[in-house]
C-alpha cells in the first residue's frame, strides 16, 4: 500500500475487461484509490490522408457498447470509469491535480500513435506497462524480438515446443465502496461523436454486442452449449451466418476477452469434450494473431510503409476511380463485390473474403495497399492494427509470405461459394 490517498490510474486501451487484466490487478494491489480511464482520441473521428475516418460508425457503436459494459463491471469493483474524448494530457493532468494521481497502469504499446499518446502523460505520474495482449508472453518466448523468424511456421513451432501459456488472472476483489467517484463524465453517444445511428442488417454474420459479458456468452455457446468448437476447422472458411467460425476476433480486438483466457478454455474443452484438429486450429489462429504482433514489434513503423517489411519496389497506383469501385462493390469480380458490400453494410467480412478482396486490390489492380488497409481500419469492427497491416502486407507481397501469392478470385468463389448463395445474398444490394 502506498501513502494514503495516492491514486493509481488504470488506462484502458484495447484491454477492455476486468478478467485477466494485469494493469487493473496491479493498481488495486498498489493503491488505496483507483480510477479507470478511457481516452478516445479526436483524430479517430477525423478523415485521414486516405479520406476515411480512423473509426467509422460500426466500430464506434461496438466500442460504446463495450465501454458501457466495462463501466458496469468496474462499478461492481467500486471503480469509476472516466471516459474522455480528446486532449489526453489535459485529462491526466486534471486527475493528477484533483485526485493526487501518482501512477498510471496500462497495456504495453509500441506502435507510433500509441507511443505519441504515452508522451502526453504528465511529469510526476509513474508509468507501469504490462504486456497483456499476447498469447505467448514476450518474456517467455525462446528468442529475442529482434530474432523473431520472418516465416510463421518457424515461430509457431518454436513457441509450441518451448512456451507454456501463463494462467489467466481472476477478476480482482472489489475496492471499498468509497473508492467510487461522486460523478464522472457521461459516456459519449454515437450522435455526440458525429455518427449516424447504426441499424443492424438482418443478413449480418455478427448479431452480437460489444463487451466482456457478450464475449464470454459467445464462448459459452460456441464451446459448451453447442460444441461448435469441435467443428471449427471445417466451418472457419464459411461466409454466411453467425455459426461459421468463432467470431472471437470481435472481442479480441477490443480486449474484452484475452487470448490466454480463450486458450485455457480450449484446453478445458479438450479434456472434457474432445481434442481434435478443430480445437488445435483455434489455438493455431491465436498464434497467428500473436505472430503479427511480434512482427509489428520487431519491424516498428515499417508495417505502415509502402515497401513493407521486404522494401520491395513495386509500381503502385492510387486511381481513385478504382478505389471507389472496390469500396462500392462495383468491380468486375462478383465475389469481391459481395464481400465489399457486406463490409459496408455490417462492418464485418469473413477471413476468406478479406484475403480475396485484399489480393484483388493489391495484385489485380495494383493499388497502393495502404489505402485498402486504411479502409479496413475504418470499417472493420474487429480491426486490430497488427493483424490488419500484417495481413495486408502479406497479401500485397511485401510482408511475411515467401510465396508472394495472388488469389484466383473466380476459383476461390467457386470453391467457397459453389452455389452462389453468399454472392446472391449480398449482390442484391447496391450502395450507390
Amino acid at each position: 500500500m502506498q501513502n494514503a490517498k495516492t491514486t493509481g490510474l488504470v488506462w484502458f486501451r484495447n484491454d477492455l475487461r476486468v478478467r485477466d487484466q494485469k494493469s487493473l490487478s496491479q493498481a488495486i494491489a498498489a493503491h488505496d484509490r483507483v480510477i479507470a480511464v478511457y481516452h478516445l482520441p479526436e483524430h479517430w473521428l477525423q478523415p485521414t490522408q486516405w479520406g476515411f475516418k480512423k473509426m467509422e460508425g460500426f466500430r464506434a457503436a461496438f466500442l460504446l457498447q463495450t465501454l458501457a459494459q466495462l463501466q458496469k463491471d468496474l462499478a461492481k469493483l467500486n471503480i469509476s470509469l472516466w471516459v474522455k474524448v480528446g486532449r489526453l494530457g489535459a485529462l491526466l493532468k486534471e486527475l493528477q491535480e484533483t485526485y493526487n494521481a501518482t501512477a498510471i497502469y496500462g497495456q504495453k504499446e509500441w506502435t507510433q500513435e500509441e507511443l505519441d499518446d504515452n508522451a502526453l502523460i504528465p511529469a510526476g505520474i509513474e508509468k507501469h506497462w504490462s504486456y497483456d495482449q499476447f498469447l505467448f508472453h514476450p518474456n517467455d518466448i525462446p528468442m529475442q524480438v529482434a530474432d523473431v523468424p520472418e516465416i510463421f511456421t518457424m515461430f509457431r513451432k518454436k513457441c509450441e515446443k518451448h512456451v507454456s501459456v501463463r494462467l489467466a488472472l481472476p477478476v480482482p476483489s472489489p475496492m471499498p465502496k468509497e473508492n467510487l467517484l461522486t460523478s464522472v463524465p457521461e459516456l459519449p453517444t454515437l450522435s455526440s461523436l458525429g455518427y449516424e445511428n447504426i441499424t443492424e442488417d438482418k443478413r449480418t454474420a455478427i448479431p452480437f454486442e460489444g463487451g466482456e459479458q457478450a464475449a464470454w456468452g459467445r464462448l459459452e455457446k460456441y464451446f459448451w452449449n453447442t460444441n461448435q468448437l469441435s467443428y471449427y476447422k471445417k466451418t472457419r472458411n464459411g461466409l454466411l451466418g453467425k455459426k461459421y467460425s468463432s467470431k472471437f476476433s470481435l472481442w479480441l480486438a477490443f480486449g474484452s476477452i484475452s487470448p490466454v483466457s480463450i486458450y485455457h478454455e480450449v484446453k478445458k474443452y479438450e479434456k472434457e469434450v474432445t481434442k481434435n484438429d478443430s480445437t488445435y486450429w483455434l489455438i493455431f489462429e491465436l498464434i497467428w494473431r500473436d505472430y503479427f504482433k511480434y512482427i509489428s514489434k520487431k519491424h516498428g513503423n515499417a508495417i505502415f510503409k509502402l515497401g513493407g517489411l521486404l522494401q520491395k519496389d513495386y509500381t503502385w497506383k492510387t486511381n481513385q476511380k478504382y478505389v471507389q469501385q472496390w469500396i462500392d462493390g462495383a468491380t468486375p469480380e462478383p465475389f469481391v463485390n459481395a464481400n465489399m458490400r457486406e463490409l459496408a453494410l455490417t462492418g464485418f467480412m469473413s477471413n476468406r473474403g478479406r484475403q480475396n478482396v485484399a489480393s484483388f486490390f493489391a495484385k489485380e489492380w495494383h493499388l497502393d495497399w495502404r489505402i485498402g488497409a486504411a479502409y479496413f481500419e475504418a470499417m472493420l469492427i474487429d480491426y486490430d492494427i497488427h493483424s490488419n497491416y500484417g495481413n495486408w502486407m502479406y497479401n500485397a507481397g511485401v510482408g511475411n509470405d515467401p510465396r508472394d501469392r495472388k488469389f484466383n478470385v473466380a476459383w476461390q468463389a467457386e470453391r467457397y461459394d459453389p452455389s452462389n448463395k453468399y454472392q446472391k445474398t449480398w449482390l442484391q444490394t447496391t450502395l450507390f
